[in-house]
């Protein structure tokens, strides 16, 4: 635990628990925050409509998965974690409802820290925070 590794290419992940820290390390800007946040509860509302309006069901992961990828490109500037492996893509999704769940219950920012210091991130900075 008290060896740093850079947030790109941490050591592999055996369980979910192990990855979480890495996943939070790629979701340290606000706004790649709220974009999942409210991608997920879009995604979540088309799949609980479905059943009144079958096309919903299309919708939620392109609704879900589309403000989310607009976070990473355009304001944390990485790539999805979810594209590294097919169990990276399992463990995004259960990251995906855990930060929905912390965020919306105000406890996300205890793993933010947990994150910053395990990877030997800082804060995003203001410019960092405006430069998108």
């Amino acid at each position: 635990m008290g060896v740093v590794h850079d947030a790109k290419q941490p050591p592999e992940p055996s369980t979910f628990e192990e990855f979480w820290p890495y996943y939070v390390s790629q979701h340290l800007h606000p706004v790649n925050r709220a974009l999942h946040v409210a991608g997920f509860g879009l995604a979540l509302g088309c799949v609980v409509s479905a059943p009144l309006w079958p096309p919903n069901l299309l919708l939620a992961p392109v609704v879900g998965y589309g403000l989310s990828w607009i976070g990473h490109f355009a304001f944390e500037r990485n790539r999805p974690a979810s594209w590294h492996s097919t169990r990276h893509f399992v463990w995004s999704f259960r990251g995906d409802v855990r930060m929905f769940v912390r965020t919306l219950t105000g406890r996300m920012a205890e793993d933010l820290a947990r994150a910053r210091a395990l990877y030997a991130v800082g804060p995003v900075t203001e410019s960092h925070a405006t430069a998108a």
